[in-house]
């Protein structure tokens, strides 16, 4: 006996064809102290790939300039989450650091 499997992608009712992977996020912070002229911009954006890699992309730099961007991939979700919550914790210490705290856009 030979069976057949058929494919589709039609997507169930009350779904899209591309969902969103519920582990991607956008986070995005600012650090403004015009007395001191402190101007920081802070984005971390996560992701999933077509291989199921999670890639974490983060920019950085002066509000209105180019900054800077680093991407990093994770095989797993666990070190994914570890990276991110450091880079958290890092943004959460920035009164200590450079004297204005990030706040969330």
């Amino acid at each position: 006996m030979i069976q057949i499997m058929r494919w589709t992608l039609e997507p169930e009712q009350g779904q899209s064809l591309f969902m969103a992977h519920p582990f991607e996020s956008n986070d995005h912070w600012r650090a403004i102290d015009e007395s001191r002229n402190i101007a920081r911009d802070y984005r971390l954006s996560v992701s999933v790939d077509l291989f199921g890699w999670f890639i974490v992309e983060r920019h950085w730099g002066r509000i209105g300039s180019k900054g800077q961007s680093v991407i990093s991939g994770f095989s797993t979700q666990q070190a994914a989450e570890r990276f991110i919550a450091s880079i958290r914790t890092r943004r959460a210490g920035a009164k200590k650091r450079i004297g204005v705290g990030y706040e969330r856009v």
